[in-house]
């Protein structure tokens, strides 16, 4: 018995420029992992980027190049890998219009992030619908690639719950053709005459007594039937349910392992905030930039007595020292046996260290452009490949094919 492939995964990024740590350890450090573990598709967000800078698009295209080229410099492997460009898929567009037309408005006003952002963001003109549907875009950019797993922090779970309940209702709206019912009982005759009974038997105990049980060994079952067609498995998981073709899979968040990586003001590091270090910052501007950082305020003089947990350094040190280092540090800072200097220089050496081959690889791909274009060129007609099949099948559920 086959296992089943492994969920196809999707993720972007708004092209803002050149990337800092923060991309690095909250975002890319897990693309990094799951490009070997599953299918990736992997996209910039320029279209996103539009929803709070319509009046700036110029800066779109070098944003671009730059953070593509830090894609690659990190370590993301297009052979392994999907990496493409959102505008460059005009079935992004289709799709976002389409489930608009289905979309309740109260959907998306109730998106927490739409208000919140609102607040944050007071000084740009948000009363567009831009703003308003750029859910509904993200919404179209997953069910877009049938993508099982998205990769999301806490904060951006509801965005992925949004597009779970806009993709059962489409399947609601528009997933039972006329001859629904004959076409899965003439798949569910594919399934051999021991398989049928156990499907009919589970669709049974769920549709009469909700023994979800019996749905997920059902499901399991179709999942392991090589010999059936994506399309007979999808009409057969919706007759299980009592529903109709499961035409947009509902996707999973995927809760990512990062740290929060602090920035130099001890907030969360953000070029908001502009207090970030850039993936092509320089040694002397890391050092620059560690040294001039704020300490403990109880450290007025080098012999006075700190705390750790009162420094914005020690959540570096969380996350570039080993053992050895942080305890030195806690033990030196609460007795005053180092100086804030002192405590500063390994976190200076292990970024420094740290960013050196993601220089030297940027380096390269920035001095090969024509490679940089043709790995682009490549992912596009991927994703483009995956888009076409999903639209045509949306366009034939709703007539317009």
């Amino acid at each position: 018995m086959q296992l089943n492939p492994p969920a196809r995964v999707l993720s972007g990024m708004r092209p803002t420029g050149r990337l800092h740590l923060g991309h690095y350890h909250g975002v890319l450090k897990n693309w990094l992992e799951l490009q070997h573990e599953h299918p990736c598709f992997f996209f910039v967000a320029d279209w996103h980027a539009l929803t709070t800078r319509y009046d700036a698009p110029e800066q779109i295209p070098q944003h671009t190049r730059d953070m593509l080229t830090d894609w690659l410099a990190v370590g993301i492997n297009p052979n392994e890998a999907t990496l493409f460009i959102q505008s460059h898929i005009p079935e992004h567009a289709e799709l976002h219009l389409l489930l608009s037309m289905l979309t309740p408005l109260s959907w998306l006003e109730r998106v927490p992030s739409y208000k919140d952002q609102q607040q944050k963001l007071h000084e740009k003109d948000l009363t567009t619908y831009g703003f308003l549907g750029y859910p509904l875009l993200q919404s179209a950019d997953i069910l877009l690639y049938r993508a099982g797993l998205v990769p999301v922090g806490e904060d951006q779970v509801a965005h992925v719950e949004l597009t779970r309940e806009i993709a059962r209702r489409f399947n609601h709206i528009y997933g039972r053709d006329d001859d629904f019912v004959a076409k899965a009982e003439q798949a569910i005759r594919k399934l051999g005459k021991k398989n049928t009974q156990l499907y009919r038997n589970y669709r049974k105990a769920y549709q009469e007594q909700g023994d979800a049980d019996a749905l997920a060994t059902a499901q399991a079952l179709l999942n392991h039937q090589q010999h059936l067609s994506l399309t007979e498995r999808e009409r057969l998981l919706g007759y299980l349910e009592g529903g109709g073709k499961l035409i947009l899979p509902e996707p999973q968040p995927l809760l990512t392992r990062a740290p929060r990586m602090p920035g130099l003001d001890g907030q969360k590091m953000s070029k908001s905030y502009a207090n970030t270090i850039a993936l092509d910052a320089t040694p002397e501007t890391v050092s620059q930039k560690i040294r001039t950082m704020p300490t403990d305020p109880a450290r007025v003089r080098r012999h006075d007595p700190g705390d750790p947990q009162q420094c914005s350094v020690w959540s570096f040190h969380e996350i570039y020292s080993d053992a050895a280092t942080r305890d030195w540090v806690q033990r030196g800072c609460r007795s005053a046996d180092i100086g804030c200097v002192a405590c500063k220089q390994p976190v200076i050496d292990a970024m420094v260290q740290e960013l050196t081959p993601i220089q030297t690889r940027a380096a390269e791909y920035a001095a090969q452009p024509e490679l940089v274009q043709n790995i682009l060129r490549e992912g596009c007609e991927r994703a483009s490949d995956v888009a076409r099949e999903t639209m045509a099948d949306v366009r034939h559920a709703m007539a317009l094919s």
